[in-house]
């Protein structure tokens, strides 16, 4: 089943109290990391999967000091920073290409290409995927996984978008419709 866009989806396992949210495509699109991040500071949003392409160290930074809780990180494909850089910043946890975690007895993978998260729908284990890269916001059910791209931060090509996960729903949210103060788009 393929959706070319998502409101919201419900997960067939259910967390408690899990309230994640997932970003991706930055690229240095500090206005809109920062409404981002304004609004999940306010809304109780416990972690964030970031799916690549933040680029550069300011950004990096920027994302680190914003967000006292965790975050989870992969590489995207145009990133400036030094990997080195990521050790000071307690709060990042670092997976290179590919990362996996389990949240309240979902198992979440994360990636930025889209191949990848194919890649990983095939070893199976995992409930949901989450990847980045097209900026299009997307929804895909292969073998009773859900793989989603959360779309684009940076609103180059797409509006700015991100995802949040709240215990059994998914849902996607448009910065421009959180009225979430300054805008900025590509």
């Amino acid at each position: 089943m393929y959706y070319r866009s998502f409101a919201s989806l419900k997960m067939t396992k259910k967390g408690n109290n899990m309230k994640i949210a997932i970003i991706s495509d930055i690229h240095d699109n500090l206005v809109n990391l920062e409404n981002c991040l304004n609004w999940c500071n306010k809304n109780g949003i416990k972690e964030i999967i970031c799916c690549g392409d933040i680029t550069n160290s300011e950004t990096l930074n920027f994302l680190a000091s914003n967000f006292k809780n965790t975050i989870h990180l992969i590489k995207g494909n145009i990133e400036l920073y030094n990997e080195a850089e990521l050790e000071q910043y307690r709060n990042i946890k670092y997976y290179s290409k590919i990362g996996k975690i389990e949240l309240e007895s979902i198992v979440i993978g994360f990636c930025h290409e889209p191949y990848l998260a194919e890649k990983l729908a095939r070893q199976g284990g995992y409930d949901i995927i989450f990847y980045g890269h097209t900026h299009k916001p997307w929804i895909e059910e292969k073998d009773e996984i859900k793989i989603i791209n959360s779309g684009t931060l940076s609103a180059m090509f797409q509006k700015a978008t991100f995802a949040v996960m709240e215990d059994d729903k998914i849902e996607l949210k448009i910065l421009e419709n959180l009225g979430t103060g300054k805008r900025l788009g590509w």
